[in-house]
Parts: C-alpha cells; structure tokens; sequence
C-alpha cells in the first residue's frame, strides 16, 4: 500500500556540487564523463535519502542539468531550427539554454509564482515531434540497479503546451494531438516496466479556459488508457484545481491526483467525487522552510478523510522540494531558538514520513514519538517568542495610512530633467558588476574574522574605484557603484534588518547552476541603521556624473525571502516599506539624486488565480508606493522589473508612480512593449537591449538594430538603454566590450 509520496526533490547537491560541476565542465575543467559521473553521484544519493526517510514513492527524472522543461523539449524533440546543426547531446542542451556565439539562447522566464526559472519552448506550423526516451529510461534503470522502484516525473503535455510560445503566431495548440503521441510512444515504451508515472500539471491551477480543460481530459482518457502495467498520477501545485478539472480527472482511469493543501485550500471543498482514485495529499509545505505543525496537519486530514476513503489518501508534500533548501545539517551558526522552527528538504522527508504513519495508525517506534513530542514543542514555542514581535514599530505603522509622492509625475520630470541634465537615449547599467573570485574571498574572509574592518573596506573602495573608472571610460551616462558589498541583492539587505535569520548552506536552485540563498524572515522588520548610504556617497564622491542609489524593493525582499507564515504578507511588506522609506530619506539628504528601488520579483508574487489578484495588487502596490513616498520632487525613483508579461498589469506598473522603469525583456523581444504604448504609458522606460543571462556578446550592429526597434514604440525623450539585469553573473571580459558595443550604438542612433 502506497502512504506516502514526494512530488520531486532537490538535485544541486547538499554543497551545490552540481553548480561547480557545471560551471567546471562550461570552462572546460572537467569532460562530459566527469560531469556525468557527478550527476549520477547526486542522483544516488537523492534515492539514498529518501529511501532511508521511508518514503513509499520515490521519483526518478526530477533531476536535470539545467531545467525539467528543457528536458522536456529534448524529450518531445521540440528542438528550435537555429540549433538543429548541433549533433553533440550535451553541446545541444546546453547551447538552447545558455546560447553561444552563433545562437541566442531560448527565452527564460519564471515557473509559476517561484523564483525558479524554466526555459520556454518554441513552437511553430513547422515543428516536428520525435520521442527521445534516453534520459528517462536510463536515470529509471540506475534507480532500479539501486534498488528502488521508482515513479517516473514528467511534465505533462497541458502545462508543456500552455507554457510554450508560438514564434510564429500559430496555436501552440494546434501540436496538441502530435504531443500527445509522443507522450502514448513514451508510455508505450515503458509499459512493461510496471511503474508509476506522475504528470505535472501545475497548469491547471490556474483559471483555465473551457479549451484547455477539454485538452486536458482528452490527454488523461487516452494516456491513461496506454497500459494496465502503468498508475499515472497527475499531479498540480501552487493553488487549488477547480471542482470540474477535479472531476474530469476522476472521470478517467489514472491511479491518483495530486493537489496542493497549503497554497490551494479551496481544494478542500473541491474533492467530493474523487471517485475510486488516489488522493497524493499536499500537506506538508514544498516551498517554504518552517517546521510542519503536525497537529493542524492532522486535523486538516481529517477534514480530508471525511470525503475521501483515509486508505486512497496518500501523504505528501505541496510541491516538488526543488524550491527549498536540502538540509539544516550544516547549520551551526544559526540562533538555536530560530533554527528549531526549520524544516528543510531533508527534514521534510522525515515530516511525510512520520504524518503518515500518524494518519495511517502505522506502528509507532520510541524515536516517532520523541519526533512528534518534539515537534509540538517546537510550534509552541515559536507562537509566543519574543523575539517575533515588535510593539514600538506596530504603533508606528498606524501612521502610513495613504503614503504617496509629493508632486505629480509631469510635474517631477520636468524639474529632474532640469537638474539632472541627462540625455535621450541616456545609458546607464541596472546596478551590480561581475562578482569575481577576489571579491567572494574578500567577503568571505571579513566574515570569518581573517581580515580587519580596514582591510576589509579597502577592497570594498578598491572595486569601486575600478568600477567608476570603467564606467566612464566606456562612457555611461548614469553610472553604478557596482554592489561589490552585497553577497546576494536580499541578504545584503536583510542582514541589516532586525527579524531575519540567515543560513550557511541554505541554497536553492534558481535556473542551471545559478543558485540563491533566501534569508529567513521570521519577526517584525526593523530597521538597525543606513543599510546603502556608505558606499553610495563613496562612488559619488569619484566622479562628477550621477551615481545611482541601489535598493531592493519591499515586494521583491519578501519574494525572495522563506517569509513567515504567521503573519499576512500584505503586514509584513508593510513593515519592509517603512525601513526602506528611512533608507530613502537617508540618501537623499547624502545628495544622492537618483535612487533605484528594484522591484525584480514584482510580477512573480501575483497569484495565479485571477479571484485574487486584486488583493495581491492592492498591498503590493501600498508596500512600493510607502518606500518611495519620502522622495522629494527633484529625487528620480527607477525601478526594475525582471521576465514579465505586463499586459495584465500595465496599470498597476503605472500606479507605482515610479519616474523610470528598466525591464527585462531581450529574450522575449519587443512585442511585450508594445502594451507600454497602446496605454499611453507617460514614465521613462529602460527595455533591456541584450540579455546578460547569456555569455554572448551582442555586436554594435545587433544593439544599434535594437535601439532602433525601440523607438518605433517609445519616443527616444523616454527612452533609457541598458542591459535587461544586473552583470554580477558575467565577467569583465563579457561585460566591458558588450558595454562599449551598447555606447557606440547609442552614440551611432543619436548622431553623436
């Protein structure tokens, strides 16, 4: 009997071993075998954990190089035609998603409402759909070889389809039934195996249309038909299914359907005809990091069991465990008070594990019941620590009821122009350098006393010296000071914020060997002291053009933060706004003219249910408009927004009131900008002209064309050209001439 599951688990390694594996085989430190022989290393020991946890439905194919969607176009053969030359596998993967010389990488942009980023598939009338099996089934038969049977995760053809995008305007719908065969070839292929194969179709979380829900069925009746050999689970996260998509999916002969109890808890109320099917729980917490209270999860599966047979219900956790840290073994630094609320991947298995033999009245040994006992004490405590709350800032709250700028945009751009005295076209980079060995060594060393405060701040200036001098030989406008002091654009912040906690090893995979390491917001937010203004006034003291101020918004501080679960986030952005409002006050009184207030993960944070989507909006919108409002007149505010589609919310962009805003938009193209001018957008807009995800440097030429592009859509007195995001991930080789190529071009369109 099936108890208890695991939607995915995290593949980067406990000390991101397949981060520098990567890294080591993209400058050819390591060869292909190596960096297999890596890969299969991670994968074993991922089995390892979670055989030893005593989880029941172990996955295989949750690992991959760089990201499960990529996977699945190598899968369904979906291969672009500008790389159809490259015959080297590896070559190939890596060339969709990184680009090369030649190439442009493919588009990447967020899965769902996470900070993990997929690449999107490209689909066109011409493209052609062949199976290719090898990775499946050869991570299927290692797991299998190590004495596991596992299930099989793909992601299944709905959630592939509605998140591909048509290069040529054509349906992506119109490759439904070609998809569909080669997902029937693929189980066909398998059916002998006697497996469980789970489908993940976070797509149907959101509001679907009555086309997608008729796809969806027509898919599970024929797939679920391939062969009696083969349970298919379909599997959905994030938020609730409606009660119709539920009972479609019952309507069929699939084994399970798995649904998201924390983040979607309508689904609740939507689980009455489940019929005869399995129900894969979602009860302990995929995304974020505190300790399970088991007693509200058994109550919340009793609820559960009141509609669904208690043996068809499977425990699990709400989503895959990619988007959580592995483990708290290596954790020593933390407050031992914060660090008993935690639960990492590693932690969670044992979660499932013990819910499940609590729900399923299994045998219970001595070390389940100190577990349990432990656990309850633990939830205790957290509830009445003093060191979650804040009485001194809740009564300063009350006071920012309807925080808004001062003077009226048209009002503030023409006095900013006056005194800033840039040009069209003005050029400027979206705020961090590359982050060099010595610079991580510098940081690193401080922060294990190696170094002193001097030594230290020395080689903070010395960056920046550098920095300020490169950028004004290339020729920028508006210039940065390059956030050499910022190990992470959160972090940075976070630890100078009471009501954070911070980890050593807490990392999460972001996209291919790109990884982040949250802080852990746990209390009221407070500010110590002047986070920003130090390094700031030292790079304006350089030079005589006008240094940036760098702030990460409230909105994207608690995106990219693991947030407390015990307080509305709408309060706790509120509580970010009102230190960041201090910060603002602060620069400007240091003369600092124009302050950028990122606000990178602004899109990602919105709900994937349009029900609701205002609320969201609303105090999204308050938290912003509440750190920006101390800015007088004569302070330019810029924001930055990362891989949105702003169509649907273009007015909120415009309500943010921000005097200009850089975007992230050269994999995508212009066609998502066009929306800025069918609403007669009136701010300064900088569209990213090349994409710093990719080591490519873009020509004069191909910048030039860009610029050009752009200003068939905004006039050239709106127009700010830079990079898409920050350069911390690239290296000064790539960065100097792809900076110098950006100058030139606009010097080439303004005629200079």
């Amino acid at each position: 009997m099936i108890k208890n599951s695991i939607v995915g688990f995290p593949r980067i390694g406990q000390q991101r071993e397949l981060k520098f594996a990567l890294e080591a085989f993209w400058s050819k430190k390591i060869s292909a075998e190596e960096l297999q022989k890596q890969a299969k290393e991670l994968r074993l020991k991922n089995l390892e954990f979670q055989e030893e946890a005593g989880i029941d439905l172990i996955s295989s194919n949750d690992f991959s190089f760089y990201d499960g969607m990529l996977d699945t176009i190598v899968l369904l053969g979906a291969i672009p035609k500008r790389f159809s030359d490259i015959s080297d596998e590896l070559e190939l993967y890596f060339t969709m998603a990184r680009g090369d010389e030649k190439r442009v990488a493919m588009e990447m942009t967020k899965w769902f409402n996470t900070n993990y980023h997929y690449i999107v598939p490209e689909l066109s009338k011409s493209t052609r759909f062949t199976l290719n099996a090898n990775k499946i089934i050869k991570e299927f038969q290692e797991a299998k070889e190590f004495g596991v049977n596992p299930k099989i995760n793909l992601i299944g053809p709905i959630t592939f389809l509605s998140l591909s995008k048509s290069v040529d305007g054509s349906d992506v719908y119109e490759h439904f039934d070609a998809v569909l065969r080669v997902y029937e070839q693929l189980l066909e292929q398998i059916a002998a195996m006697q497996i469980f194969v789970q489908f993940d179709e976070p797509i149907i979380v959101t509001d679907l249309n009555n086309e997608q829900k008729n796809y969806l069925l027509k898919a599970y009746e024929k797939l679920s038909q391939v062969s009696p050999n083969l349970n298919l689970i379909v599997s959905s996260y994030f938020d609730y299914v409606d009660k119709d998509v539920v009972e479609a999916l019952a309507s069929t002969k699939i084994w399970g359907i798995g649904l998201d109890f924390i983040y979607g808890k309508e689904n609740l109320d939507n689980i009455q005809n489940i019929k005869d099917k399995y129900l894969i729980a979602g009860v302990v917490d995929g995304r974020n990091i505190w300790k399970n209270d088991m007693n509200s999860t058994l109550k919340l599966l009793d609820k559960i069991s009141s509609t669904v047979q208690k043996e068809r219900i499977v425990i699990s956790t709400s989503c895959s465990l990619l988007h959580v840290p592995y483990s708290l073994k290596y954790e020593d630094k933390l407050d031992s008070e914060v660090k008993n609320w935690l639960s990492f991947a590693f932690e969670k298995l044992d979660e499932v594990s013990l819910i499940s033999k609590l729900f399923h009245n299994d045998v219970l040994l001595e070390k389940d019941n100190i577990a349990f006992e432990t656990n309850t004490k633990a939830n205790a405590l957290r509830k009445n620590s003093s060191k979650i709350h804040n009485e001194a800032l809740q009564e300063r709250l009350k006071s920012f009821t309807d925080a808004k700028r001062s003077m009226p945009f048209e009002e503030r751009i023409k006095t900013q122009k006056e005194i800033l005295k840039y040009p069209s076209l003005a050029t400027t980079t979206i705020g961090s350098f590359p982050q060099t060995d010595e610079l991580r060594n510098l940081r690193s060393s401080f922060k294990k006393n190696k170094i002193s405060q001097e030594e230290y701040e020395n080689g903070i200036k010395k960056y920046i010296d550098e920095c300020v001098k490169i950028q004004e030989e290339i020729g920028l406008d508006i210039l940065v000071h390059g956030e050499p002091e910022r190990n992470d654009m959160v972090e940075y912040f976070g630890e100078q914020l009471n009501g954070y906690a911070f980890t050593q090893n807490g990392w999460v995979q972001s996209y291919g060997s790109r990884c982040v390491k949250p802080p852990l917001l746990f209390g009221d937010i407070t500010r110590i002291k002047p986070m920003s203004v130090k390094w700031i006034t030292y790079a304006q003291s350089l030079t005589s053009k006008i240094v940036k101020g760098m702030l990460t918004g409230p909105v994207t501080i608690l995106n990219w933060s693991f947030v407390r679960n015990d307080l509305a986030k709408k309060d706790v952005a509120k509580q970010l706004a009102l230190a960041l409002n201090d910060e603002i006050t602060d620069l400007q009184n240091a003369d600092i003219k124009i302050i950028q207030v990122d606000e990178a993960a602004f899109k990602e944070g919105y709900p994937l249910r349009k029900s609701k989507k205002d609320e969201y909006e609303k105090w999204a919108l308050e938290a912003f408009k509440l750190s920006v409002s101390s800015a007088n007149a004569k302070t330019q505010i810029h924001t930055h927004m990362c891989y949105s589609n702003f169509n649907d919310i273009i007015k909120t962009i415009e309500a943010m009131d921000a005097d200009v805003i850089s975007i992230e938009t050269a994999r995508a193209g212009n066609k998502i900008l066009k929306i800025f001018k069918e609403v007669g957008y009136k701010q300064e807009i900088g569209p990213g002209i090349y994409d710093i995800h990719s080591p490519r440097i873009p020509s004069t030429e191909e910048m030039t064309s860009q610029i050009n592009a752009l200003l068939e859509i905004f006039p050239k007195e709106k127009l700010w050209i830079n990079p898409d995001c920050g350069l911390k991930t690239r290296k000064w080789n790539e960065v100097v001439p792809a900076l110098k190529n950006l100058v030139k071009a606009v010097k080439i369109v303004r005629g200079d």
